[in-house]
């Protein structure tokens, strides 16, 4: 057999176990899996020996804002998708909000894409915006390939749109006659609004003044009732970024009952508690924001049982000024910077901390993402006729974030002074190095646009 690479000598991860295989790869996609006996009878022009190390699908982070085009002074395609690379990422799905215009249709999707093609270094999709007033572009949308619509219940930037319930109802409706996913920031607008006006007129403008501005009751109305528009219209729905348990018990049970409903949270919420925020500062600072220790701990459970299906990063940068606290915890930007240290955060806390198989790791970054975000087929596993996207992980090398090792625009993020075991050293994309031996093996503009292509599909249970 002749290939271009040959990756040899390393345990396949899928999320049905760990396998001792070799992998073949030829024009950018996985041709064959081999038991290592086989090796010679292959052919290669680049053999990466894996030995002692896993071989995992690349990370698909599906909740990444990289701000390209309109707000590159926080990220950009060139940065964020090195980070993404530096990390074991190798598609990323990037939002609608933070981009200037937002992407609320087809045009704009097609100029976004050439703002953007010549600065990805990983492949990437695009998010749709579903602000209300673009209710009418959504097919359009649809057929352009995004891989799902954002839709915000909480408070949001000025550049976006809060919607009500009879206007998401509409969208759900929309959405449910072509089989598109519905992405939801899930919190309660009017309950935020309140709480956060109540502690301005009090003059209670401190850290835990923020913390009790977006309690877990105003996440688990806004789930619950985007629960019952699915139950109405038939629309597949999917809660981003969940903070807090309860809000996946929910989804749990709403699942059990059939509903195309999904979840994801992200890794800061597996790792932080508001202890952080509290001592620490805003850097720590999100939306939701996180919670105490003991509903960080019960969140596992859901992550395990697979009711939160993608472990995303929520990749939320800023430039350092925007997390200035002098007019209060309120006012400071709330986003957390997370993409670069995605897999290695995840497989430290599930494989070394928690003694998880490593399979819930390719499970929940790349198979689980695919399968939610109509990319399953061609990204997200590694099995024959699949996109050669591959990541060597050395679980025993020791790593500690520090901002040097950042590859963001602004080097600041929560996640820094973090220590763990499991580094992700080698990425390829299509069958190409991009990643190794810390450093880019392959140009900006190697990375490709990503649509949605696989059969709409009822969310499995």
């Amino acid at each position: 057999m002749d290939c271009d690479i040959l990756v040899k000598n390393g345990r396949v991860v899928t999320a049905k176990g760990v396998d001792t295989a070799d992998v073949a790869v030829k024009d950018g996609r996985v041709i064959a899996l081999l038991a290592p006996s086989a090796q010679g009878s292959v052919r290669a022009d680049q053999v990466l020996d894996a030995k002692g190390k896993f071989v995992l699908p690349g990370a698909i982070d599906v909740h990444a804002h990289l701000n390209d085009p309109g707000f590159t002074w926080r990220e950009d395609f060139a940065h964020g998708t090195t980070a993404a690379a530096a990390g074991g990422v190798t598609t990323v799905v990037d939002m609608p909000l933070q981009n200037e215009p937002a992407l609320t249709d087809a045009d704009i999707f097609a100029r976004k894409h050439e703002a953007v093609r010549e600065k990805a270094l990983v492949d990437y999709a695009f998010w749709g915006g579903l602000t209300g007033d673009n209710l009418d572009k959504m097919r359009e949308l649809h057929d352009a390939g995004v891989t799902a619509f954002k839709v915000f219940l909480g408070p949001v930037s000025p550049d976006y749109r809060t919607l009500n319930l009879g206007v998401v109802r509409e969208g759900l409706e929309i959405a449910a006659s072509f089989g598109g996913l519905v992405g939801f920031h899930a919190e309660d607008y009017a309950i935020i609004h309140h709480e956060e006006e109540r502690a301005a007129r009090a003059g209670r403008t401190e850290r835990i003044d923020f913390l009790r501005s977006r309690p877990v009751v105003a996440e688990k109305i806004a789930t619950a009732d985007v629960i019952e528009l699915s139950r109405a219209t038939g629309a597949r729905v999917h809660i981003c970024h969940v903070s807090h348990p309860e809000v996946a018990e929910l989804i749990r049970q709403a699942r059990n009952e059939g509903l195309s409903v999904s979840g994801e949270t992200c890794t800061h919420y597996l790792v932080f508690d508001e202890d952080d925020v509290l001592e620490r500062g805003m850097i720590f600072k999100c939306a939701p924001p996180l919670r105490d220790a003991v509903a960080r701990e019960a969140l596992w459970d859901y992550v395990v049982d697979g009711t939160l299906v993608c472990v995303a990063s929520d990749h939320s940068p800023c430039a350092p000024r925007e997390k200035d606290e002098s007019e209060g915890a309120l006012k400071a930007w709330g986003g957390i910077s997370g993409i670069q240290s995605l897999m290695a955060v995840f497989f430290d806390q599930a494989v070394h901390r928690r003694g998880l198989c490593p399979s819930l790791v390719a499970a929940r970054l790349s198979e689980g993402p695919a399968r939610i975000f109509g990319l399953r087929g061609r990204k997200g596993s590694i099995r024959v006729g699949a996109d050669a996207d591959l990541v060597i992980l050395d679980p025993d090398r020791e790593w500690r974030i520090t901002e040097d090792s950042l590859r963001y625009l602004n080097k600041i993020s929560a996640f820094v002074g973090l220590e763990g075991r499991g580094m992700p050293e080698t990425t390829l994309v299509r069958g190409r190095v991009v990643w190794s031996d810390g450093e880019a093996q392959a140009p900006l503009g190697y990375g490709e646009l990503v649509k949605r292509h696989s059969p709409e599909e009822k969310i499995e249970h």
